[in-house]
């Protein structure tokens, strides 16, 4: 902590959320004279960005989460609390943990967003998003489950729907997932069954508009569709899904309507914000817009409230061309380092000029030596875009631990083809495939054998 050379206690700063917005607030205030506190439901900080090799089994969780108090560890002045903050006092200045207020002279919000059905949260049983670790491992447990059940699967027709896979949004993330189930049918489980054949799987990647990679310049959204044809991948633009349910998509297509069997759905197709969006609203009259987020000002900080900041996904910035802000990690950090430096200067009597984002320029990976980058001066395809997709990956993990280990790991997975963490967990799945208990029994020994 902070010692203060006088009388006066030291500025007190509260960061709401250890994504990347609130981990970067902290690491840049870790030599500032202020108190930091930190406080996030989770006791590590997530590289979500890579979230989906995790749920087609290429990672593993802990290859992209690194432990808050290990990353803080030598910022002497900040301390991590794990916690949920469920009140915003903005007159007393305090944050409410569970049934301890704490006080703050800053407050850092940064508690990101998760997936929207647009109005269909019915949606969410059939077809999980990807924003969390349990995200990642629900989609790893269907994907793989799919291929298991297809397997013992006798009836043609239950056969198919097992392996279609249908992707719902034509993001990155979206594209990122179908390239990568692709090369799990086509590739990794190839050689792996003997009464399927994993490459008749059919992935059907789905988006409303009339390309996928929308952000990006046309000519790569072509290349990438191109390159997602190549591994078997059928895009399908300008389709909107109006119902899932019992195992049927249903999708319209201009005026057609058309039902898709299909027992593994993945939504990647929208956010909004987290609940804390509605709480600061209701808490400082903040106005929202139509995803929940919090409309900001030119530094950042709540309208009427100079000392509350609202940074990453949960924030609306659309002060610089009239377009919110994407809700991409590279938005986050340098929201994070503008907000810690703007902290700083003001306690030395100084200011900074209004936040401008400096877009360094999209990326997403389609597959195997294949992904797109737009760099707005320059755009890469193919093998060169991928290789700079791995060294900027590689280079934004945050520990060191970190980034041998998935390097070591995309090694293997590179000349091997296979992906190592294709673990099936849960309760669920094992019901699915005809197993009722954790525990079942050889047929040699009847011992129980741990499955």
């Amino acid at each position: 902590m902070v010692n203060s050379l006088d009388n006066n206690p030291p500025h007190q700063v509260v960061i709401v959320g250890g994504g990347f917005g609130g981990l970067y607030a902290a690491k840049t205030l870790a030599k500032a004279a202020v108190n930091v506190t930190l406080i996030d439901k989770r006791n590590f900080h997530l590289f979500q960005p890579l979230l989906y090799q995790v749920a087609t089994g290429a990672l593993s969780p802990a290859d992209i989460s690194s432990p808050l108090r290990s990353v803080l560890s030598k910022s002497k002045n900040t301390k991590v609390l794990l916690g949920e903050v469920n009140n915003i006092d903005p007159e007393a200045k305090q944050v409410t943990v569970g049934d301890e207020a704490i006080d703050y002279d800053t407050l850092i919000v940064a508690t990101g967003a998760k997936h929207s059905y647009f109005g269909k949260d019915n949606w969410e049983e059939f077809a999980p998003g990807l924003k969390t670790v349990e995200d990642a491992i629900e989609m790893r447990r269907r994907i793989f489950t799919a291929f298991e059940a297809a397997e013992k699967e006798t009836d043609p027709e239950k056969r198919r729907a097992w392996l279609t896979f249908v992707i719902v949004g034509g993001g990155p993330t979206g594209v990122e997932l179908a390239g990568a189930i692709a090369e799990l049918a086509n590739q990794t489980l190839k050689e792996d069954f003997r009464n399927i054949d994993t490459s008749e799987a059919k992935i059907l990647l789905l988006e409303g508009l009339d390309r996928i990679l929308p952000p990006f310049a046309p000519e790569l959204s072509q290349e990438a569709e191109a390159s997602l044809t190549r591994l078997g991948v059928v895009v399908q633009t300008k389709t909107l899904v109006t119902n899932i349910e019992n195992d049927i998509v249903t999708l319209k297509q201009g005026d057609e309507v058309k039902e898709i069997a299909s027992k593994t759905v993945l939504w990647a197709a929208g956010v909004k914000a987290s609940a804390m969006g509605k709480v600061l609203a209701e808490r400082t009259g903040a106005e929202c817009d139509r995803a929940g987020r919090i409309i900001v000002e030119p530094d950042l900080s709540i309208k009427g409230h100079p000392n509350i900041f609202v940074i990453g996904d949960l924030a609306n910035f659309s002060h610089q061309n009239g377009k919110p802000l994407p809700g991409v990690a590279p938005v986050a950090k340098q929201e994070g380092e503008y907000v810690a430096t703007l902290v700083q200067k003001r306690l030395a009597g100084n200011s900074l000029p209004p936040f401008a984002y400096v877009d360094y320029g999209s990326l997403a990976m389609i597959g195997h030596n294949s992904a797109v980058v737009d760099l707005g001066f320059m755009k890469l395809k193919g093998f060169f875009a991928w290789l700079f997709w791995l060294v900027i990956h590689i280079y934004f993990l945050i520990e060191f631990n970190n980034k041998l280990v998935v390097m070591i790991q995309w090694a293997w997975n590179y000349f091997t083809r296979n992906r190592g963490a294709r673990l099936i967990t849960g309760q669920e799945s094992l019901t699915q495939l005809g197993i009722s208990d954790r525990n079942s029994y050889s047929a040699d020994n009847k011992q129980p054998v741990n499955v």
